[in-house]
């Protein structure tokens, strides 16, 4: 853009562009004269051309209120009024259109474009009225058949199933909610059958999507105590449906905050706050209250985990955590604190509560700016354990104790000031040594929390192993065992995948492993001690002599795989860690030979590698763990709504996925079970780090299967993004060739594909590509706009003046990489027969025109001879003048010979030189064959 004052220039270079095809570029231009512009007729005009613009991109609500400010200024401007009526129809707003294209039509009776769009409109207006009178009469009846306690039970389910279905409609949706349906489904709520109650649900989650106004008025009249109560009820089922609709209607509130136009109604609305804070409160309330089942309270604490902290930390605002913190934090530390097992211990958990607290706790800390607010979330956790600590009885120190060690799993930080509050450590070491189960059980735990994070770990380490060991070897339960031996494992394993740091004597590490599998396979054991078997695997798999061991134990893949999709989810991340280790996806760094030999030297420690971590045993392990079915497995993790499915997690998941698709031969079983579809929302919700792993998975896997086998229906549009993602200068040449392979793959299926390709703005990146100095890259680039071109937006790219695309095109025709001569030859030929008015363009691009094309049709490769005749076909049917230069050339005598097909010719590249030939005739610059004479005259 230029840095022109001019208003009227930067209109005209906005109107160039417009007719371009580059509209974001006429949007900014039409801003930039709409800043400058000092009367109100050119302001309108602007306004009205950026309308046009906006229809263009489907953004109607900007494109209305465009047109609206130009009829403001010029209220006779018919073109302003047209796109205004446009825009009403597509917002749906029919009787606005309607009036708008008839005052069109009467103002321009003659003009075809208005009296379609009226007709179009009244066809419309009158199909609606007649849908709301019939849905009117449906609604009615569905309720009462509802309500008539003696009606036919199949009518009456089917009437439920109805109303869902309905209220999915934005018609149906407003037609229940006037026929004051809310209340009918306040008493459908509180019917005694499960699948009543869930209709119920389900309808309200239709009325609520989407709709501020409308979620508002549900939550002041049905009131969150009831919907909390239906959550909290013992059902798994209606817990997770109420669950659902309480995320869509905080989802719906929250949109609505940042949307400039509030709801679907234009009616700006107030501010949602005390809705939501209402809803929160009530969440809080449900932490510690008795009646409220185990689910149904994971429930309210995966809802907070997702609603309260900030999206993205480049949101200032977190004054909904600190509201949280003040409100709830203590209520949030009761189930932190519950031990089920003690009488009176607190309310009913399930096994996934303490878990899920943890991830709550470390979600509200993280969210926090200031050390001042870091210090009053301490203060008010120490102030809780400390309350119970100094109680005499020791239930309240168990409160105490079972509160820190899931602090330690959260915010460790938190934890470990918890833990250095006086007498704790002692009070969890000489309970260790209980003679109650419970007791032990909660303070091994807090041992073992405490070993990964703690400052004192060097005190637990000194004091803790031995402990251990004792606990490990004495104990007569099985219980405690196993959590004593986690304990040892994850003080054992602090040397990591170095090889020569072992901390337990030679062997010992294959023991506790056998131990370890052995407990994961007993059934008898209770789940959660079969999940602490998987921790110790987690920490020991870092020895390449017990990953062999463990894929080589059958039973005990498929238990952990089993395990993995149990309804505990606190073993999500043991079992991805797990599978990191024994697939060997982590990073590995390696050392600078020159710095090993400067280690030894210096006598410092160096790194060394287990021999059995050399790629041809991780291959042979792949391979053991795609035949346990471990894929099935990772699958079922990633559709798991828990917060122990952290964004560590996902990053594991992802990891190992990118590991198992490594080896082309094995992408058709990952792809058979699931893969690519688990692998979508991994590469859109995770770490940074675990994004790329996914989409690079996903590159993979596009490269060499179908896509749309293995991304079936909408999915395939899903995978554009995260390949796009990979077009960065942050990724490796590597992930970006994929990515580039992969989105040729995508763009050569469908135009829908191209579309979306375009509109997630990776063109430019991969233009960027062309210029690549790896060849490879370089070619995998052009091969991808080969594809491209057959979209008319980029085509316009090619056809815009004053850039080089067409010469870098024509120059790398000539090039000696055969791959990247054949895509570009590829996407020339393409061009010239889709625009020809690029065909004379041609001659300027390069003085070695000529020579390029001609070496083409010269070329031993067929597919770069058949290139080359179409692209010289093209420019003879474009013009005379162009068919005359090339007939003066040797193309003649090449495109004659060629004709003649012949040994070895194929049939394809004859018929087009012939082709050529018969334009050539046509034209009259050469003769038919029947008067054939030579053009350069005979020799005397």
């Amino acid at each position: 853009l230029t840095a022109n004052k001019d208003p009227a220039a930067v209109k005209e270079e906005g109107n160039t562009l417009f007719k371009a095809g580059d509209i974001q570029g006429a949007v900014c231009c039409y801003t930039r004269a709409l800043k400058l512009s000092d009367t109100q007729a050119e302001s309108a005009v602007l306004y009205r051309n950026r309308s046009a613009c906006y229809l263009k991109l489907e953004e109607y609500n900007k494109a209305e209120a465009d047109a609206s400010k130009a009829l403001d200024n010029d209220p006779g401007d018919v073109k302003a009024r047209f796109r205004r009526a446009q825009a009403f129809q597509k917002l749906g707003r029919l009787d606005q259109a309607f009036l708008d294209a008839q005052r069109c039509a009467q103002l321009e009776p003659k003009n075809k474009a208005f009296q379609d769009l009226l007709r179009q409109l009244g066809a419309q207006i009158q199909q609606k009225v007649m849908c709301l009178n019939s849905t009117d009469a449906r609604v009615q009846q569905m309720f009462s058949l509802l309500l008539d306690g003696s009606a036919n039970e199949s009518d009456r389910q089917k009437a439920a199933q109805n109303l869902v279905v309905l209220s999915r409609e934005d018609a149906g949706a407003e037609q229940i909610f006037r026929n004051d349906g809310v209340k009918l489904i306040q008493k459908l709520l509180q019917s005694k059958q499960e699948d009543v109650v869930l209709s119920a649900l389900r309808t309200l989650v239709g009325l609520c999507t989407g709709h501020q106004s409308r979620t508002m008025a549900i939550v002041n009249e049905l009131g969150m105590e009831q919907l909390c109560a239906v959550m909290g009820s013992g059902a798994s089922t209606v817990s997770l449906a109420a669950c659902h609709l309480l995320q869509v209607m905080f989802e719906a509130l929250t949109e609505g905050m940042k949307r400039e136009i509030r709801g679907k109604d234009e009616a700006i609305l107030p501010e949602p706050s005390k809705e939501l804070r209402s809803m929160l409160r009530h969440l809080l309330e449900m932490m510690p209250a008795a009646n409220v089942s185990g689910p149904g309270r994971d429930n309210a604490i995966n809802l907070l985990v997702k609603q309260v902290p900030r999206k993205s930390l480049k949101n200032p605002d977190n004054s909904l955590t600190l509201w949280v913190i003040d409100q709830g934090l203590k209520k949030i530390l009761e189930v932190a604190g519950t031990v089920p097992e003690l009488s009176g211990g607190g309310p009913p958990l399930t096994d996934n509560s303490h878990m899920s607290c943890s991830v709550l706790l470390s979600k509200l800390y993280d969210d926090l700016k200031s050390d001042n607010e870091r210090e009053n979330f301490n203060k008010l956790c120490e102030e809780y354990v400390q309350q119970y600590f100094s109680r005499s009885g020791l239930d309240a120190k168990l409160r105490a104790i079972q509160t820190v060690s899931v602090l330690l799993q959260g915010p460790s930080d938190v934890g470990n000031r918890t833990l250095e509050m006086s007498g704790m450590i002692d009070a969890v070491i000489s309970l260790c040594a209980s003679e109650d189960v419970t007791h032990q059980q909660v303070a091994v735990e807090a041992l073992i929390h405490a070993a990964g994070k703690a400052k004192r770990a060097s005190f637990i380490t000194a004091n803790g192993v031995a402990l251990l060991k004792d606990l490990y070897k004495k104990s007569e339960n099985d219980r405690i065992r196993v959590r004593a031996l986690v304990g040892l494992c994850k003080l054992g394993s602090a040397g990591g995948t170095d090889f020569s740091m072992k901390q337990f004597a030679e062997g010992s590490t294959l023991k506790l492993a056998k131990q370890c599998r052995k407990w994961l396979c007993n059934e008898s054991l209770p789940p959660t001690s079969r999940r602490w078997s998987v921790e110790g695997l987690a920490y020991l798999t870092f020895d390449a002599d017990v990953k062999e061991d463990l894929v080589e134990d059958k039973n005990a893949l498929l238990a952990m795989c089993e395990l993995a999709k149990s309804e505990d989810k606190t073993v999500l991340f043991a079992v991805g860690s797990t599978l990191v280790n024994c697939t060997n996806s982590y990073e590995v760094e390696k050392p600078d030979p020159q710095m090993v030999e400067l280690a030894k030297y210096a006598k410092q420690h160096v790194p060394e590698e287990h021999p059995k971590d050399a790629p041809s045993y991780v291959e042979k392990r792949l391979g053991k763990l795609l035949e346990a079915g471990v894929v099935s497995a990772l699958v079922c993790m990633v559709k798991q709504e828990s917060p122990a499915l952290t964004e560590a997690c996902r990053e594991c998941i992802a990891r190992v996925f990118l590991a198992l698709v490594e080896r082309q031969q094995d992408r058709g079983t990952v792809v058979a079970q699931g893969g690519g579809k688990a692998l979508i929302p991994l590469a859109s919700d995770n770490t940074d780090v675990g994004k790329i792993k996914a989409a690079q998975a996903l590159a993979k896997i596009t490269i060499t299967s179908n896509p749309e086998i293995a991304f079936p229906g909408e999915r395939i549009y899903e995978v554009v993004r995260p390949l796009n993602s990979l077009l960065s200068l942050e990724c490796t040449l590597l992930q970006n060739f994929e990515a580039l392979m992969a989105l040729t793959n995508l763009a050569g299926i469908s135009e829908r594909l191209r579309q979306k390709i375009i509109k997630e703005k990776a063109v430019p990146k991969i233009e960027g590509y062309m210029f690549e100095e790896h060849e490879l890259v370089r070619a995998s680039a052009t091969e991808c706009m080969c594809n491209l071109v057959l979209s008319t937006e980029v085509q316009k790219l090619y056809l815009a003046t004053g850039n080089d695309r067409l010469k870098l095109l024509v120059l790398y025709c000539g090039e000696e990489d055969e791959r990247l001569r054949k895509a570009a030859a590829g996407t020339l030929a393409m061009l010239t027969a889709e625009q020809p008015e690029l065909c004379a363009r041609i001659p300027g691009t390069t003085t070695h025109w000529l020579e390029i094309v001609q070496a083409l049709l010269l070329s031993e490769i067929s597919d770069l001879r058949h290139r080359g005749v179409v692209i010289v076909h093209n420019m003879m049917q474009a013009e005379k003048s162009l068919a005359d230069t090339l007939m003066e050339s040797e193309v003649l005598e090449i495109l004659s010979v060629l004709a003649k097909g012949g040994e070895g010719m194929p049939a394809a590249v004859a018929k087009v030189a012939q082709n050529c030939l018969d334009k050539a005739v046509e034209y009259n610059i050469i003769k038919s064959r029947e008067g054939k004479e030579n053009r350069e005259g005979t020799e005397p």
